[in-house]
């Protein structure tokens, strides 16, 4: 069986905890579209629009979120 690629969300520090939601980030795009040719072809489309990149930060701050919960904030 191969590794888990996401054993925990705990991280040491805010910044591995941001990482770690950019990675969720990418992966949830990744298992919606998992042909890289398409993924390809259609960045172009969001690379420059406005609407699209403030939706993609959007999707990293509720995971930054939900990491930080994970971690009770760094405390």
């Amino acid at each position: 069986m191969s590794e888990p690629y996401l054993p925990t969300l705990i991280t040491a520090t805010p910044e591995e905890g941001f990482q770690l939601a950019l990675k969720l980030s990418r992966l949830a795009v990744k298992f919606t579209q998992p042909s890289a040719e398409v993924r390809d072809r259609l960045r172009p489309d969001y690379a420059e629009n406005a609407d699209s990149l403030t939706a993609a930060s959007q999707v990293v701050a509720i995971n930054f979120q939900t990491v930080a919960q994970a971690n009770d904030f760094w405390r």
